[in-house]
């Protein structure tokens, strides 16, 4: 994927603070510290762009960043964090749930988990949350480089069983470092979005196209 354009756009924490161009929306949820920044400027090739939090679970906002003006991540707050009042973590479910409710824009989840680690009872109840509301997610293992590429089946393995991740749901897995599954994850992106539009596209010719009764009793009158 060639970036020809990648920037900040906007923070936001309800509705009306969304942006209303219609783009298609890529969120990214994940645990704090688990590399979200760090994968979204490698994937937009902006160093910083992203900014790493010094202390983590300090985000608490949606942050919206446009690519080659063709559609936004969304960066979620990160989840997890102990330290994090539970006052805050509550605005943040409510902030969470209302976007991965009503926002049509959306189309689907991008789930990092840290490929070191079996997934966390957070990572899990987001994965079956995403599942029971039928938003489409693809889970991306962070820290690829810290492990041994001969032990990435059975870290992958794991995550599957955690997660209890159907066979064909899509895991990759993602270096920040080296560049490991960027041109992977940009080519399943724009496979989602492309058939995305093309089931679009065919619904609507199936709503214009008159059923078989509709056209016998059109010629009928």
């Amino acid at each position: 994927m060639k970036i020809t354009s990648a920037e900040f756009i906007t923070s936001a924490v309800g509705p009306n603070q969304y942006p209303t161009d219609g783009l298609p929306e890529i969120a990214l949820v994940g645990r704090s510290n688990v590399g979200k920044s760090s994968l979204l400027n490698k994937m937009m090739n902006r160093k910083g762009l992203a900014r790493t939090s010094q202390k983590p679970g300090k985000t608490q906002t949606l942050n919206y960043f446009q690519v080659n003006k063709q559609l936004y991540f969304v960066d979620f707050p990160g989840y997890g964090y102990a330290k994090v009042a539970k006052s805050i973590k509550g605005q943040w479910g409510k902030m969470i749930e209302t976007y991965l409710k009503q926002r049509k824009e959306l189309r689907f989840i991008i789930q990092l988990v840290d490929i070191r680690h079996a997934p966390s009872k957070d990572d899990i109840a987001m994965y079956e949350w995403c599942k029971e509301i039928g938003i489409p997610t693809v889970v991306v293992a962070t820290k690829g480089d810290k492990i041994a590429r001969g032990r990435w089946l059975q870290h992958t393995k794991v995550i599957r069983q955690h997660l209890n991740m159907r066979g064909d749901d899509t895991i990759l897995i993602f270096s920040s470092e080296t560049g490991q599954g960027r041109d992977e994850l940009w080519s399943e992106i724009k496979r989602r979005l492309y058939e995305y539009e093309e089931a679009k596209r065919e619904q609507a010719k199936e709503e214009k196209v008159p059923s078989s009764t509709e056209q016998a009793e059109g010629k009928a009158q």
